[in-house]
């Protein structure tokens, strides 16, 4: 039996697993997420409470929901999402990266569960979960609308979504690959292709073809007087992160 289709793109993934040592060095390579976090887990945090009714009060607010973290990296996300309580499963298709996020959920005294694997090694096992986090990963994929429809089947009827990634237009093009890459040098050159960018509303349309309801878009604007991220209800010009809701 043939294995199943995936939406991974190899080149992709090696560019990351080049950086796997780096991710929880906050001036290293991974430092543009590093700063992104607080805003990112903001937007996430949030659009959990709201969607299952959670005290954000309490020790653990998201005790009892399953979470899937896709292309977790060193988990950055994965940590905070375990710390609030929810039941955390990181997969990425770096290999590199899964032992290093291991070793820090360990030293952090957390239980993560990593996996190597794509999206598509979890569907097809029959898993299931409250939340999927796609973060940061959509503009990597061979297939953004097959990778959206395992996102969704991945999915409990009333789970969550949250994907982010960014726009494709000439700003785009000048503070994520000119200025992120070359001017400012926080990444690699080439880690971005401008022309997988993916367009707010082209990313609904994926969303609502994978039997998805859009709930919620932000933007997520970098100032660089007061030199953070934050959220905006009407800026989605380069970086942006949506919600939605399986039917």
């Amino acid at each position: 039996m043939s294995a199943a289709p995936n939406s991974i793109d190899p080149a992709e993934v090696a560019k990351f697993e080049a950086m796997a040592a780096e991710w929880w060095d906050p001036n290293g390579k991974f430092k543009p997420l590093h700063m992104l976090n607080p805003c990112r887990l903001d937007y996430i945090v949030t659009q959990i409470a709201a969607q299952f009714g959670r005290d954000l009060t309490a020790p653990r607010p998201f005790e009892g929901l399953r979470l899937l973290d896709i292309g977790c990296g060193g988990g950055l996300l994965s940590e905070p999402m375990a710390r609030l309580g929810a039941t955390v499963i990181g997969a990425d298709a770096a290999p590199r990266n899964i032992p290093v996020a291991q070793l820090h959920a360990e030293q952090s005294g957390l239980t993560i569960d990593y996996r190597n694997c794509a999206a598509e090694d979890l569907a097809g096992a029959g898993e299931q979960f409250d939340v999927v986090l796609a973060m940061e990963i959509i503009e990597h994929v061979a297939d953004p609308q097959g990778f959206v429809d395992t996102c969704a089947s991945l999915l409990t009827p009333g789970g969550l979504m949250i994907c982010s990634t960014l726009n494709r237009n000439a700003k785009s093009y000048l503070m994520a690959i000119i200025g992120a890459e070359h001017v400012m040098r926080w990444l690699p050159k080439g880690t971005h292709e401008w022309s997988k960018f993916i367009t707010p509303d082209e990313l609904y349309d994926l969303i609502r073809k994978a039997a998805l309801d859009p709930v919620d878009r932000k933007g997520m604007v970098f100032n660089p007087v007061a030199w953070r991220w934050s959220l905006s209800d009407r800026d989605l010009s380069v970086n942006y992160v949506t919600a939605s809701v399986k039917r």
